[in-house]
């Protein structure tokens, strides 16, 4: 039985505000049998997987959890717009701290991502790529979970589960990328001067980075 289709289905009821009495009679089935579909009871046939793409606007790979995108699409690339690091903040004051962070990390990871595709080190890109997106993630959870009447539906793992899972796959990925490092790099020797050099806007954010967080990892010593 597909473990993503219970939860997407609940999440896009859900979304569009509608009970399962309501979501049933649009879909044309009972509701104890959309019960049953979205408690992972029974499995769904291809025709209500149809309608049921077709009501929500998504696609039967969506629904099924083959992909992230609601259309469908893959990924890559060229369908992911570029970040914004040079935006202005007109809100309350003290969101202006979290704007700088945001500069901060996104511009050091401008600086990471550079240096590791000159590395030409696969090993090293898929460990810290994972890492990264792995971290990412867990961040975002946490962001979440501050909403109360955010639907959990959202992802396929508990919210309890999900932090201890995330700090063992990025200690794995840590393991990695340390192992993969010692196979060396195809890049020139990294030096603050160089950093300055090359990322002219974007050295003093990864440099600063450094700093902030040694300080706090000093506070562990």
């Amino acid at each position: 039985m597909n473990k993503d289709f219970p939860r997407v289905m609940k999440m896009l009821r859900k979304e569009r505000g509608l009970r399962q009495k309501e979501a049933a009679d649009k879909l044309g089935v009972a509701q104890a049998l959309l019960s049953h579909y979205e408690n992972g009871k029974r499995e769904c046939g291809l025709d209500f997987l149809v309608t049921a793409a077709n009501f929500y606007g998504v696609s039967v790979d969506y629904i099924l959890g083959r992909t992230s995108s609601r259309n469908g699409t893959v990924v890559s690339e060229d369908t992911l717009p570029e970040s914004t690091v040079s935006e202005s903040y007109s809100g309350d004051p003290s969101g202006a701290g979290t704007l700088l962070r945001k500069k901060l990390i996104t511009n050091s990871l401008e600086i990471t991502f550079s240096l590791l595709m000159k590395a030409k080190n696969s090993k090293l890109a898929q460990a810290v790529s994972s890492y990264l997106m792995t971290a990412v993630y867990r961040a975002y959870r946490m962001v979440f979970s501050a909403g109360r009447e955010n639907d959990e539906n959202c992802f396929a793992i508990p919210s309890d589960e999900a932090a201890d899972v995330c700090a063992a796959k990025m200690s794995l990925d840590d393991v990695k990328a340390r192992a993969a490092a010692k196979e060396g790099s195809a890049d020139s020797k990294i030096t603050n001067l160089r950093i300055e050099q090359e990322y002219p806007r974007q050295s003093a954010a990864i440099f600063s980075v450094v700093t902030n967080v040694e300080k706090d990892l000093q506070k562990f010593n």
